[in-house]
């Protein structure tokens, strides 16, 4: 499990595509700690490190994960957001993510007020009942809660701290994100769809 606090990003170095999958090798402090075989979100997506050699290590991506995901058009030099899993005693300072993207969707608009920064981003249709004003989504793994929204897109407010701890400073208008909604949200409408 996750937090959406994004703790640093990290640099693709290599992108071998093959038939089977995608690997990649991702540069980053972090690598110091980290094992092979632990988990890590990577743009939201929970992925299991294969190999660490400090300070790089690598990713595979199946099938699954390719169709679901933007990460295999990823290219060498582009940066990646960063999470290791919340430690059973931690704290829980966003709100829980499982790193299960839900759909991607496209950055619509960016505005700079002042120091903060508004992002508009499309809103997928399957994923409106789960996005609520003042709720939780994560955004390429950054846990955000939502400003605004109607039926085709939702706005968030992005902080400096923020913008300047992430990817998001370095995207742009019409680049893909990953979304993943509240998982809670999820669940309440699981049981009511049993209770009828």
């Amino acid at each position: 499990m996750f937090t959406g606090i994004v703790e640093t990003t990290g640099t693709v170095t290599s992108v071998d595509r093959t038939p089977e999958g995608t690997r990649l090798a991702i540069e980053t402090e972090l690598a110091t700690g980290i094992d092979s075989g632990a988990s890590i979100a990577i743009d939201g997506v929970c992925l299991t490190a294969e190999t660490v050699d400090p300070p790089e290590f690598t990713v595979f991506l199946a099938a699954e994960t390719r169709d679901r995901t933007y990460l295999d058009t990823v290219r060498t030099g582009m940066s990646v957001n960063l999470e290791r899993p919340v430690p059973v005693d931690g704290r829980l300072d966003g709100h829980i993510v499982q790193g299960h993207v839900d759909a991607t969707a496209t950055i619509l608009d960016r505005t700079q007020l002042g120091e903060d920064w508004r992002y508009a981003f499309s809103l997928p249709p399957e994923l409106t009942p789960y996005i609520v004003e003042k709720g939780s989504v994560a955004v390429d793994g950054i846990s955000l809660t939502v400003a605004s929204l109607d039926e085709e897109r939702f706005e968030v407010a992005i902080i400096p701290e923020t913008r300047a701890r992430t990817t998001l400073g370095e995207k742009s208008v019409d680049d893909p994100v990953h979304l993943e909604v509240d998982v809670i949200a999820r669940y309440v409408e699981r049981q009511l769809d049993h209770r009828g």
